[in-house]
């Protein structure tokens, strides 16, 4: 590996981690004209564990950034079909203002590159395989860096751990979060936190127009078999492959005592069969990853740090969606770093960075305080059966519930449903 020079290991900005959070924050950075030094352990192409799918939300948010969405490899879709209690409902994306009226499908695999090139080609400076180990702090407490080591494609050390120097450090290091924990950000445990597992299969689904939702998985005949926990997911990826997944909440009894895989395949080996979901159409491995939800690790800012995407917890605890948050917590943290690298340092651009996290609170705070309270509800299963039995035949309630899972509205113009949610975000308080 290439030895770096003083200057190349100082920047404006270090960014840990360059995931969707991580791309986003370099890339409007960069954009910004700011020295960003993107460091990332792994080296492109590299697969993360995810379902894939991604809502309006997430592709306002690609547009922003000029992504372009309607080149090859980009599958699109027009709303979300649920299945559960015997039905089966088709919701087209909500017709809106202010966010497109399509999703779209990309595998994390060539995703996450595709993110991270972006902002290269924006003038972020990328490091792959390269490993951060902890922040550097100045006397005062403050993080004014990172210590790294350059690592293999296996991710053993390959060379000498070197200091890399910044007034400001935005972790977007995913769950394990390092950095946060460094300066003892502990997870709040009072917070929703679920497990993903998704494997990929070779099926004639693969170009299904819709995103598909099981909000009951059966190991046998619905309803004259057992109902095992969690829901499940079918996303085409429009290339032969299906992504296939389910979900679990730690507010379902049966979180820590099933075998999550086991799950997955009993549900898949009594689909239909023409659908190919057998271990014979599987492609790579069966993979697993946590889910860190309505933000579970605070302060998002502290001492010159700032926290965005999986490190902050900012999966919607209402669906587990996590990608669109990611892009916009990142697009937000380098607005707020732009305007506080404008001012001299100390307090005036302390306050600036505080910022941040007081603009996550205003966005997202007593929406995430809702999706707190639906997993506890949802982690019962009387509730789930009686809302998904009385719910799926009504049409209207079903488009609401759409929208405030997904959290697509409109802020001022919008239809009720639109004001009823947005509402009910204001008055719930951002803890």
């Amino acid at each position: 590996m290439t030895r770096t020079t003083a200057t190349e290991r100082q920047a404006d900005v270090i960014v840990v981690g360059a995931g969707p959070a991580g791309a986003s924050a370099a890339y409007h950075l960069a954009s910004a004209g700011v020295d960003v030094l993107l460091l990332e352990k792994a080296q492109f192409p590299r697969d993360k564990v995810c379902g894939d799918g991604l809502t309006p939300r997430a592709v306002r948010q690609l547009l922003a950034m000029g992504v372009d969405v309607d080149a090859p490899g980009w599958a699109r879709n027009k709303g979300l079909r649920i299945v559960g209690a015997g039905h089966r409902l088709e919701l087209p994306w909500p017709e809106l203002t202010t966010f497109p009226g399509y999703g779209l499908v990309r595998s994390r695999m060539e995703l996450d590159e595709i993110l991270a090139r972006h902002a290269e080609r924006a003038g972020a400076r990328l490091l792959e395989r390269t490993t951060v180990t902890g922040p550097v702090l100045d006397r005062a407490g403050r993080v004014v860096g990172v210590t790294a080591r350059p690592v293999d494609e296996k991710g053993r050390k390959a060379g000498d751990e070197t200091t890399y120097s910044a007034p400001v450090v935005i972790g977007c290091d995913g769950v394990s979060a390092r950095l946060a924990i460094a300066l003892g950000l502990e997870r709040r445990e009072n917070r929703p936190m679920g497990v993903a597992i998704r494997a990929y299969y070779e099926t004639p689904r693969h170009d299904d127009e819709w995103m598909e939702s099981w909000l009951e998985l059966w190991d046998g005949e619905p309803g004259r078999s057992n109902l095992m926990p969690g829901y499940g997911w079918i996303f085409g990826l429009g290339n032969g492959l299906s992504n296939v997944g389910l979900g679990i909440l730690n507010t379902s009894a049966a979180f820590r005592n099933v075998d999550y895989k086991d799950v997955l395949k009993r549900w898949l080996e009594h689909t239909p069969e023409e659908w190919a979901f057998r271990d014979e159409h599987l492609v790579g491995r069966i993979g697993s990853a946590a889910l860190p939800m309505g933000f579970n690790r605070k302060p998002h800012y502290t001492r010159g740090l700032l926290l965005v995407g999986d490190s902050g917890g900012m999966v919607n605890p209402f669906n587990g969606e996590g990608i669109d948050y990611a892009l916009e917590a990142g697009h937000m943290a380098a607005d707020v770093v732009v305007s506080a690298l404008a001012l001299p340092e100390g307090p005036a651009r302390e306050q600036a960075l505080a910022g941040y996290a007081t603009a996550l609170d205003a966005a997202y705070g007593g929406y995430f305080t809702l999706g707190r309270v639906f997993a506890k509800m949802i982690g019962n299963p009387t509730f789930m059966k009686q809302a998904t039995r009385y719910g799926l035949p009504r049409t209207a309630l079903m488009r609401f519930t759409l929208k405030l899972m997904a959290n697509l509205t409109d802020p001022r113009d919008g239809d009720v449903s639109d004001r009823v949610i947005n509402a009910l975000a204001r008055v719930a308080p951002a803890a």
